[in-house]
């Protein structure tokens, strides 16, 4: 089994919607939320199984805030050939921000990989940055 991991483009992963959401808990040093709606999809022949994550939430200023984990809110999706995973989660955000990254996972015979989660735009109500 190698630990290199190669990138799988025919597993893709689409942001479908960010929104922002006010009412959810905020620290006060970050006290914007987005909710953001992601659809991971496996177009490929091989089953798949995401393991672990990993965002960069990049600010205004360049500033990176560098999220990583194991598996997908809690879970450890395993898709078959042809299947997808919706989920939503949230980042709070003290200015505009980008976030993107990266989902990591084996494929069933064992082989790491990687696929990009697209950059996608945090963008405070009431600024015009």
């Amino acid at each position: 089994m190698s630990n290199v991991f190669r990138e799988l483009t025919d597993v893709r992963v689409t942001v479908d919607k960010v929104v922002y959401v006010p009412t959810l808990e905020a620290p006060p040093d970050r006290p914007y939320p987005f909710v953001y709606f992601i659809t991971i999809w496996n177009d490929s022949p091989e089953i798949v199984t995401i393991r672990g994550r990993k965002w960069v939430v990049t600010d205004c200023h360049g500033a990176k805030l560098v999220v990583e984990g194991d598996g997908v809110v809690g879970q450890f999706p395993r898709l078959r050939s042809g299947e997808k995973f919706t989920y939503n989660s949230y980042h709070v955000i003290a200015e505009d921000s980008v976030a993107e990254g990266a989902f990591l996972g084996l494929i069933d015979n064992g082989e790491p990989f990687f696929v990009r989660i697209p950059r996608f735009e945090l963008r405070v109500p009431g600024t015009d940055t």
